[in-house]
């Protein structure tokens, strides 16, 4: 028997399927080594060793495969067939070797397979390779430039801009971008224009617009009419003038299809056509792929199998007849940027099987499999035949002219079942338009002026940014979506309305980066970094060279900034940022003048634990600030905060502090050094409170009632763990916010008793409730001190890194808890004293089948692999 070793266990579990009982499928969980993540783990000064060493988590994974070698001695590597896949197989391999699991005679095979499908498998299986060093060698550069920067640079923005996270070699380029485009859409300044168009009638009665193109026998261009005036003068010359056709041209015109999905256009369609993020559509695309349904998601190439192609063109005929079948298959080409990541597109392993006959209990891989199928059909149907008409309208003395546009859809084609979205929607002239003739008098029904205001470039979402990337040369398809979400998760980006916003802090480390570091966030320096790193790959290159001359000029520029002096780095960004921090006023009086005092200039500080705010010169005479992100209408609520009004006498204000918003009874006196305070809840918005949500916040806690059994208080409130109800020393966790103003006394006293009777623990709801146990009782996801978990009776198992809580199936679920009741089967017992020797003998066989029965099921039935490291 082999022993054949994957990233995950839901691909285990497929494969082995396919091979049957002569193979021991186990799964590596992603990576089983790594760089420590402390100082030192690449050593320039000795030739960029790398020290890699084996994650806690993932020991006990290598043991199990390290075991199974001991009776099947034979190793077949099939991790995914991409550069971080062939790393995965060379670190396993590396680290089976250092524990002497691997003997000299035991045989190493690497295969891969484009689908995890019967034939794909048992095919790759019969062409076995070595593994690929010149993909390792790529990994290995792309792993020390992402630790060489990330090591170094990071530290630097620590101790020169507090309140900073981290940054990184492709991860500051991309937020770049986008702080970028905020600029832009900052220094924009709308200019107005006009346009007038006309409701017209023909001789048969029909109506149909047309707007004005030309006015006194000159072509009108977008801002020929910049007022009312202008565009009042236009409706009057149309208005007094006699109309009729000039001409009607009617143009054949044909639409053909979009290419077969890539990872980047994937996640660009994912997140049109469904709000999906990168991460989330490359989760559920793992899931899909996993089970066998789709080829391989992280790809940079477009061309299809010919098998594939001409399983396309039989099903487009079954279903919808040869109309829709082009004469010869259409066969689509691209220049992958990376040669190693040009896998075939991605597409259904069978393309027979549309949503419905698959029959996925997810909803996100229910749409993202059925944009798949369609989109892969789509691919390989017939042109659109369209009919573009366009009637010119004119007076007699060619003082006016007027265009209408219209189109006529004369067949379908691939139309009939998908047509790709588009980032920004304009006005497509794809009206249809009455039957008319040249010479036809045209009866005017209305003509109106319409004003209009130039727009500012739009905010990137989450696919514009990704394609961005693409033209740029920025990133691989393994890197985008670990990319976006790090820039997400670090804070330094939010996501609103599914735009990409850049935050306060994100500003600060881009500006600090171009100004110091600018070479290298310059976008064709990343880009020529990466095809270095693909030559690497293409063995055309030594990655060592690459790795050395970066370090030279990168450890210069470090050095270079030893010497900065915070206040140095603080002037500049306050220089920079000036029209960001201090907005014109609308009384025009100086921007920068402390609104407290009047007399101090406002600038930019920084705190040791709280990062950059804006500051008064005054200080501490005036001590007035604001946090960046407040504007001019917020910055009343610094200093003396923004009066609601009075209650009983006290002013109440709502004020902003050290630690955010809150809302304030009184002032601080002598005698109430301290007075009633309340800090806003989470989710609930500045614009929103007025006195009376203060003084339900002052209020707090609030008597529910008298408890049944001692008469003692039930009160809810607000704490530093979130909202609660309380009766003597316990307390019980609220879900909402809301609720703590709602909460009745059957509901606090049910909470209150399940947390007493629990031992001081709160039955807590389930983050989602996933089904029934084929033993009985409910499978759940629920939240935990150290995350997340999945709970069945009295088995708790943890879920792995990388694999978020609504994305957990049930099957997954089941296989979790599995295998934490097997780890819990396989614990020794305590010490005992010695018995009879056939009692001992029989108890170590026992025990040992069990741990051999165990050890095959943790490992290879357990949730989905680690997300891959991002380049």
């Amino acid at each position: 028997m082999a022993v054949v070793v994957v990233e995950s266990p839901a691909k285990a579990k497929t494969i082995n399927k396919y091979l049957g009982a002569g193979y021991t499928v186990l799964a590596s969980f992603g990576h089983v080594r790594d760089l420590p993540p402390k100082d030192g783990s690449v050593d320039p000064e000795h030739d960029f060793e790398m020290k890699w060493e084996v994650a806690a988590d993932s020991r006990k994974h290598v043991r199990a495969i390290a075991e199974a070698l001991k009776s099947d001695n034979d190793l077949i590597l099939a991790t995914d067939p991409d550069r971080e896949g062939e790393a995965i197989s060379w670190h396993l391999t590396e680290a089976l070797v250092k524990s002497r699991a691997l003997k000299k005679d035991t045989p190493v095979k690497r295969v891969v397979f484009n689908a995890i499908t019967k034939d794909a498998v048992t095919q790759a299986m019969k062409a076995p390779r070595e593994v690929d060093m010149e993909l390792v060698r790529a990994y290995l550069a792309r792993r020390a430039l992402d630790y060489l920067v990330g090591f170094n640079l990071s530290p630097v923005l620590w101790r020169k801009l507090p309140g900073a996270k981290s940054a990184g070699r492709v991860q500051s380029v991309c937020l770049r971008l986008i702080v970028e485009r905020e600029m832009e859409i900052e220094a924009f300044r709308a200019e107005e224009y006009w346009t007038v168009s006309a409701e017209l009638t023909t001789p048969r009665g029909q109506v149909f617009t047309a707007r004005l193109v030309s006015l006194a026998g000159d072509k009108l261009e977008k801002f020929s009419l910049k007022d009312s005036t202008a565009a009042e003068m236009a409706v009057q010359a149309v208005t007094s003038r006699d109309l009729s056709v000039q001409s009607v041209e009617a143009k054949p015109a044909s639409r053909s299809p979009a290419a077969p999905f890539m990872t980047s256009t994937l996640q660009q369609e994912a997140s049109r056509k469904f709000g999906m993020g990168a991460k989330q559509c490359m989760s559920t695309a793992q899931r899909l792929y996993e089970a066998g349904h789709i080829t391989y998601m992280r790809t940079d190439g477009i061309d299809m199998a010919p098998e594939a192609v001409m399983a396309a063109r039989d099903e487009i005929k079954r279903r919808y007849g040869a109309d829709y079948v082009p004469k010869s298959p259409r066969m689509y080409k691209n220049k992958a940027k990376n040669a190693q990541e040009a896998h075939e597109c991605i597409r259904p392993t069978d393309m027979s099987a549309d949503p419905a006959k698959l029959r996925l209990a997810e909803g996100d891989q229910r749409k993202l499999y059925d944009l798949i199928w369609k989109r892969t059909l789509a691919c390989q149907m017939e042109a659109a035949r369209l009919e573009r008409t366009t009637v010119e309208i004119g007076s007699k003395d060619g003082q006016v002219g007027l265009r209408a546009t219209g189109q006529v859809v004369l067949f379908d084609g691939f139309l009939k079942i998908y047509e790709e979205g588009r980032d920004d929607v304009v006005d497509d002239d794809d009206k249809r338009l009455p039957q008319m003739t040249q010479g036809d008098a045209l009866e005017k029904r209305a003509v109106t002026p319409e004003q209009h205001f130039t727009q500012p470039p739009p905010r990137y979402t989450e696919a514009t940014l990704v394609k961005r990337m693409e033209e740029l040369g920025i990133g691989r398809p393994s890197t985008y979506a670990s990319i976006v979400t790090t820039i997400q998760d670090r804070g330094y980006v939010r996501k609103d309305k599914n735009r990409l916003i850049p935050e306060d802090k994100g500003r600060l480390v881009t500006i600090f980066l171009v100004n110091y570091f600018r070479k290298y966030l310059e976008y064709d320096f990343t880009a020529d970094l990466e095809e270095q790193l693909d030559d690497v790959s293409a063995g055309e290159r030594d990655y060592k060279e690459v790795l050395d001359r970066f370090w030279r000029d990168f450890s210069a520029h470090l050095a270079e900034t030893a010497d900065l002096r915070i206040t140095e780095v603080l002037e500049k960004i306050d220089e920079i940022l000036a029209p960001h921090l201090y907005p014109p006023r609308e009384d025009g009086t100086d921007p920068r003048v402390c609104p407290n005092c009047g007399a101090g200039r406002l600038n930019l500080k920084t705190a040791r634990s709280g990062g950059a705010f804006i500051g008064c010169s005054n200080y501490p005479d005036c001590r007035y600030t604001r946090p960046l992100g407040a504007d001019e209408a917020d910055a009343e609520l610094s200093g003396d905060g923004k009066l609601l009004g009075h209650d009983a006498g006290d002013p109440i204000y709502l004020r902003t502090g050290r630690f955010g918003p809150y809302v304030q009874r009184g002032e601080v006196t002598e005698d109430v050094p301290k007075p009633p305070r309340a800090s806003l809840p989470k989710g609930w918005e500045i614009d929103s409170i007025d006195l009376e949500r203060a003084l339900t916040l002052l209020a707090l806690p609030r008597k529910v009632g008298d408890h049944p059994e001692d008469g003692e208080p039930v009160e809810a409130g607000i704490g530093r763990y979130g909202p609660y109800v309380k009766h003597n020393r316990t307390y019980a966790n609220l879900p909402e916010v809301e609720e703590v103003f709602t909460v009745g006394m059957n509901r606090a006293l049910d909470l209150i008793a399940a947390k007493a009777t629990r031992g001081g623990r709160v039955a807590a709801a389930p983050l989602r409730e996933l089904g029934e146990h084929p033993s009985g009782g409910k499978v759940a996801v629920m939240a935990g001190r150290y995350g997340p978990y999945v709970k069945w009776e009295k088995v708790n198992a943890t879920l792995p890194k990388g694999m978020e809580p609504e994305d957990v199936t049930l099957e997954q679920a089941l296989e979790l808890v599995a295998a934490k009741a097997g780890a819990k089967g396989k614990k020794k017992p305590p010490a005992r004293a010695k018995t009879a020797t056939k009692s001992k003998s029989a108890s170590a066989a026992k025990a040992k089948t069990a741990t051999k029965s165990t050890t095959k099921s943790a490992t290879t039935k357990k949730p989905a692999a680690k997300r891959k490291a991002s380049g």
